[in-house]
């Protein structure tokens, strides 16, 4: 799949890294943006009744704080890391798909 840099200018499936200066250039902006939308989402929770113990053991928020903290580790690999937070762990039993038979 290809990145959001790749599908804007055409590039091929290999394409070296923006330098770190053009992609804050880039980013910048919808980082923020999003980083707000996320504070406001959790500003509404907070203001919400019901706010303190029910929700201090509520495994969707657990999630949202241990993104919050994959985001503040600099190590990389930061958006698989967080799409694992949000993962289930693989089941060996679970069923397969089956195909429709229309």
């Amino acid at each position: 799949m290809k990145n959001s840099h790749e599908r804007r200018s055409g590039a091929a499936s290999t394409v070296n890294p923006l330098p770190a200066t053009k992609a804050l250039d880039a980013y910048f902006l919808e980082a923020r943006c999003r980083l707000l939308d996320l504070a406001a989402i959790l500003d509404r929770i907070g203001r919400g009744p019901g706010e303190g113990t029910i929700l201090e053991n509520d495994p969707r928020l657990e999630r949202i704080r241990l993104a919050l903290e994959v985001l503040h580790d600099r190590s990389g690999g930061r958006a698989e890391r967080i799409q694992q937070v949000f993962s289930l762990d693989y089941d060996p039993t679970w069923e397969r798909p089956k195909p429709n038979e229309d």
